[in-house]
């Protein structure tokens, strides 16, 4: 069974992008994630689809 949720660094391998890119990406609200208890950030898995669906849409 695939994971639901995704670390930052599993994040980062997904869209071989920087620990700063993906920083910047939630920052800016582009991509959405939540936090665990107190200092773990989560990348849901439907959040990266929702953005790579949104870049391509964007692309088109």
């Amino acid at each position: 069974m695939a994971p639901d949720l995704l670390t930052v660094p599993e994040a980062m391998a997904v869209l071989k992008v920087s620990r700063w890119t993906i920083y910047s990406l939630i920052r800016s609200g582009e991509l959405r994630s939540v936090v665990v208890r107190t200092r773990c950030r989560r990348i849901p898995v439907a959040a990266l689809e929702e953005y790579v669906t949104r870049l391509c849409e964007e692309a088109a």
